[in-house]
């Protein structure tokens, strides 16, 4: 197992690569590159310039995420196979960099969604992100955009890129037509074009779950249940389709049994690498981001790590959506400071979860 950190760039991110360093127990980033839009090539240089920063601050990036599927391949339109091959050629390019695993998504339009970015916690006067379906049912897709926008500190957030949102209104009135069975069959014809040269660099796709795991705004979803990722393994059957699981986006549904579903395909040897957090239940369709420690949430973090050490899991692990605490301020989600206390709690996990083993 390898601990890791995301990680935007030097240009993009408040936090740095002396910072993460810095954390006991991280070999490396999960790296993420959001300037160039979905459908666009990522060039050979860009990446072998990341790469090499990464490399010269003493971590490893062997994962890359939100390498972006274009709404055109999600909606089976006939422009999709240009956007195909221009996705082709990112993942031969990174393979040449080095990357072994590939974080993406199939979700329609976005990628995730919270109705507030830094919702007080009253508690301890922190911060994090926040999700009500109340209040969701007050926003049109399009007032939805412009508050994340605005309340984003700044920062481009995965999955809201503006030039991916400035057609929304056309792309939503095309998902009025198209069904989930339809979305799984565009997502098999996708897999069936790029799974074959994954197979030969030697790259994993590791598939990240709807966030949250329910239908939004009437869009078709697809990946937020244990039955919908078994559906997912088997369009393709092949190693390099696998899964980037994610206790939080699938813990945010009370009926998902979390450590079940990681041991579940643990011992498939489908999971490529993950995003471990915590998330605390306020009400039906509500939640908060919690910290990482087990009994500030709702979910079992140590049954988590546990059903990935009982399976042999070697990939990639990073903690995800901190909270803001100790006046920090950056990208909503990815503060430094309570994601590196989470980073050293999983680690912790891990360390105890094997010496109980002996």
């Amino acid at each position: 197992m390898k601990m890791t950190f995301r990680w935007y760039g030097k240009n993009s991110d408040h936090v740095t690569l002396k910072q993460i360093r810095q954390i006991p127990g991280c070999s490396g980033i999960m790296g993420m590159l959001d300037q160039y839009a979905a459908g666009e090539v990522w060039p050979m240089n860009v990446i072998q310039d990341y790469v090499e920063q990464v490399h010269q601050a003493g971590l490893e990036v062997e994962v890359i995420e939100s390498v972006n599927v274009h709404e055109d391949i999600k909606m089976g339109l006939p422009d999709r196979d240009h956007y195909i091959e221009n996705y082709i050629t990112t993942i031969k390019n990174l393979a040449q960099c080095g990357i072994r695993v590939i974080v993406y998504n199939f979700m329609p339009v976005f990628d995730w969604l919270r109705t507030d970015l830094a919702r007080e916690i009253p508690e301890d006067g922190s911060n994090s992100l926040y999700y009500d379906e109340e209040e969701l049912k007050g926003m049109t897709p399009l007032k939805l955009v412009e508050e994340t926008t605005k309340n984003s500190n700044g920062f481009t957030l995965p999955g809201w890129e503006p030039e991916r949102l400035k057609e929304l209104e056309r792309v939503l009135d095309i998902y009025q037509n198209i069904t989930v069975d339809q979305l799984r069959e565009n997502y098999k014809y996708f897999l069936e074009q790029i799974i074959p040269v994954c197979e030969s660099v030697g790259i994993r796709m590791a598939v990240h779950p709807d966030d949250p795991a329910w239908p939004v705004f009437g869009l078709p979803r697809l990946a937020h249940t244990q039955a919908d990722f078994d559906k997912i393994i088997k369009l393709v059957d092949s190693p390099a389709n696998s899964l980037c699981l994610c206790s939080g986006s699938l813990g945010s549904s009370p009926d998902n049994d979390i450590p079940a579903i990681f041991r579940h395909f643990g011992e498939m040897n489908r999971i490529a690498c993950a995003h471990v957090r915590n998330i605390k239940y306020l009400g039906y369709r509500k939640f908060r981001e919690a910290p990482h420690l087990s009994r500030e949430g709702d979910l079992d973090l140590y049954e988590v790590m546990k059903a990935l050490y009982d399976t042999g899991f070697d990939g990639y692990i990073r903690p995800d959506h901190g909270r803001m605490i100790w006046d920090e301020t950056g990208r909503p989600g990815y503060g430094l400071y309570d994601r590196a206390l989470g980073l050293t709690y999983l680690n912790g996990l891990w360390e105890a979860i094997g010496k109980n083993k002996c």
